[in-house]
């Protein structure tokens, strides 16, 4: 079977193809004028399309149940490449020849001096080459177009026409996808369709049209032959990702994994079903957030290679000076985005995996939008709470408590020695965090970390590289808005929030960690963790007294009430006995006798009160406090045998400590007295707590 190409159908394209055998699908290139790569319409013996092909090759190497569903298998890639070694080789020179040829321009003029017109020519030059790999080297040029901290302005703003600024593909062959999908030819579906797309990105392009019913819509077709390339390129990185791991024994990440993982993403993105399903999901577990907009899906004109949605109209959040002048604050949108993503990853686990700016839009109605539901992940239970840990570890410097968190996320084996870690940990840390919280970022810590890599057996697992993929990718949209902003600081207060407010055991195990220290309750720690919280915008006060009071009261609060007891004994017996102090001391005055005023509170009791002082004036400046709200958790501890318990307790403390000042005052000889009165006054006891 001969490979050969049909007439280009525009003068404007050039192709290019190699016959390498007859059971070769070739890797094939197409450069418009600029240098755009558009799969052609391919034709083989007997007349069948690329498509048909495309269809034939899913069937071989992606055998599925359900037909609507596409999903990655490594296995069935690999059997399936092996038997075609000329059309791999083809493709990994087709990768690599043009970044060598890339390397060695950059070095050529580094060494001769760089220009700022040579740096845009380069800056040019790595956005056609991107364009040209497909659709997996495209998302990386979009992942460094959001970091202005890492790329020079030059090809920053080359790397952001990757986001929606595709070279598009044939409009013919996007309406016959229409019609395949739909069963029906576009002007039949829809009452108006742009006559071209109004943007083309790494998998599709989109057009811009009205329903017969009236509603605006995005119709979103997917690029011909995709499977294909996706498919050989995944193969390609995959093995060179195991070859890495073989030959480079510092390496110890699991970087196959990484690339199934990314993988299996990026083929769940090739099925527009899957993406409507995903948008759906997400309106329902993050719709509801205020400000928070996720458009409709019409399921009626939506297929695995066509979806209308509806059409959103706004500004991409690295446009700040556009937002603003639609009368939005773009730092609040980008806070709202940090608030959504920690939802997202710290407690229902389902995340947006590419939120690229072309991905995020302001609303005129100062709405943050999401759009593009096709690469999304999951992180389990185990590992969102795993993260808060961590970074309430992280923030509090509790280097101990991080490097077992490491443990627990599978950074570190169980069995690893984690004596040398931990004052690594503390060096590489406390330079990255600055002084407060408020100094943490993602990047410095990432870039920390990096070095511990190499000295210390960490590994990346799998699916932690989409989640610092996304994090890191909304950090570069906000340093671009904000060059100050802090991803972690403004995570905190949600952090502290759900420390205080979740019932789960490892999160209230958390709290006890946070909180205590040496049989000592931290005080500090307290007052910082609701200082934090009250900033959260769905703080609820009367859920963390309700939480409190049920953990505090069950089989797993025995040691804070325990340490509760003691603090209250402590302070009451403190409080008691400063106040009769008072009045045997005025009492004395009133005689006219001379008394020398000692301290009667310890400084310790006296710091308590200041706390208990200080966490009441905050409580009072938490938004929706009501005193009255407690009073129904009253009749709760009156019932409850843990709180008689208590009281039993207190009551038993206090007679005690009552007793031993007894003791020690009138029965027992006083050495320690205050500076003695005339000899011709009565002497008043010392005054002891």
């Amino acid at each position: 079977m001969n490979v050969k190409t049909a007439p280009p159908k525009s003068g404007s394209f050039a192709s290019e193809y190699t016959t390498l055998d007859s059971a070769t699908l070739v890797s094939t290139q197409q450069h418009e004028a600029e240098g755009a790569h558009v799969t052609p319409t391919l034709v083989l013996d007997g007349e069948i399309s690329i498509e048909e092909e495309e269809r034939l090759l899913l069937a071989n190497i992606l055998p599925d149940d359900d037909d609507s569903v596409l999903r990655y298998d490594a296995d069935a890639i690999a059997a399936h490449y092996r038997q075609h070694p000329f059309q791999v080789w083809g493709r990994v020179f087709n990768i690599f020849f043009p970044f060598f040829t890339f390397g060695l321009r950059w070095w050529l003029n580094a060494r001769f001096g760089f220009t700022e017109q040579k740096h845009r020519q380069q800056a040019v030059r790595l956005r056609e080459m991107l364009t040209r790999m497909g659709p997996a080297f495209i998302k990386v040029g979009q992942a460094l177009s959001t970091r202005p901290d890492l790329v020079p302005p030059e090809y920053l703003e080359e790397l952001t026409h990757l986001q929606d600024q595709l070279p598009p593909f044939d409009n013919a062959v996007a309406y016959r996808f229409i019609e395949e999908e739909l069963g029906d030819s576009p002007d039949m579906i829809y009452a108006e369709l742009t006559a071209s797309p109004i943007a083309a990105a790494s998998l599709g392009q989109v057009y811009r049209g009205r329903l017969k019913t009236g509603e605006e819509v995005a119709v979103k077709v997917q690029r011909p032959g995709l499977a294909q390339s996706i498919a050989l390129d995944t193969y390609i990185l995959r093995g060179l990702a195991a070859l890495i791991m073989r030959l480079v024994k510092r390496v110890r990440s699991d970087l196959v994994g990484i690339m199934d993982e990314f993988a299996t993403r990026i083929f769940e993105e090739m099925d527009y079903n899957q993406e409507g399903r995903n948008a759906e999901r997400f309106a329902q577990l993050y719709g509801h957030m205020q400000d928070i907009y996720v458009p409709k899906i019409y399921w009626q004109y939506t297929g695995r290679r066509v979806l209308t949605m509806e059409w959103i109209t706004g500004t991409k959040l690295t446009q700040p000076e556009a937002i603003r002048a639609q009368g939005t604050d773009a730092s609040y949108l980008i806070e709202v985005g940090v608030q959504c993503s920690l939802r997202q990853l710290l407690e229902n686990g389902f995340f947006h995996a590419d939120p690229h700016p072309g991905n995020l839009l302001a609303t005129p109605d100062g709405k943050l939008a999401y759009l593009d539901f096709g690469m999304m992940s999951e992180v389990k239970p185990a590992q969102r709470y795993g993260l808060i840990e961590a970074i309430v570890h992280l923030v509090n410097r509790d280097f101990e408590g991080l490097a077992k968190d490491y443990v627990k996320l599978e950074f570190l084996t169980p069995d690893t020695d984690l004596t040398p870690i931990i004052p690594a940990f503390a060096t590489v840390f406390n330079d990255a965090l600055g002084t407060t919280v408020a100094e943490i970022n993602i990047k410095s810590i990432t870039d920390q970390l990096s070095a511990l890599m190499y000295e210390f057996p960490f590994r990346v697992p799998a699916y932690y590289a989409l989640i610092i993929r996304s994090l890191v990718t909304l950090e570069g949209i906000a340093i671009n808005v904000d060059p100050e902003f802090k991803v972690l600081s403004k995570a905190y207060p949600y952090v502290a929030k759900r420390l205080l407010t979740d019932p789960a055991p490892e999160l209230r195990a958390s709290l006890k960690d946070l909180l205590f220290k040496d049989d000592s309750f931290r005080w500090n720690r307290l007052e910082n963790l609701l200082k934090n919280a009250r900033s959260s915008t769905d703080y609820d006060l009367s859920q963390v007294v309700d939480q409190t009071l049920d953990y505090l009261f069950s089989e797993r609060g025995e040691l804070i009430r325990h340490q509760l007891v003691e603090e209250v004994v402590k302070g009451v017996d403190s409080i008691g006995s400063n106040a009769l102090n008072n009045l045997r001391y005025g009492f004395a005055e009133r005689l006219g006798l001379t008394v020398n005023r000692t301290a009667t509170v310890p400084a310790e009791s006296q710091q308590t009160l200041e706390h208990l002082k200080r966490i009441w004036g905050i409580l009072q400046e938490t938004r929706g406090f009501d005193p009255t709200k407690l009073l129904p958790a009253i009749p709760k501890l009156l019932f409850k045998p843990e709180a008689h318990q208590m009281g039993q307790q207190i009551a038993e403390g206090l007679a005690q400590r009552a007793i031993a000042r007894f003791i020690r005052e009138f029965l027992l000889n006083d050495e320690s007295a205050p500076s003695p009165l005339p000899s011709n006054q009565p002497r008043l006891p010392a005054a002891r707590p």
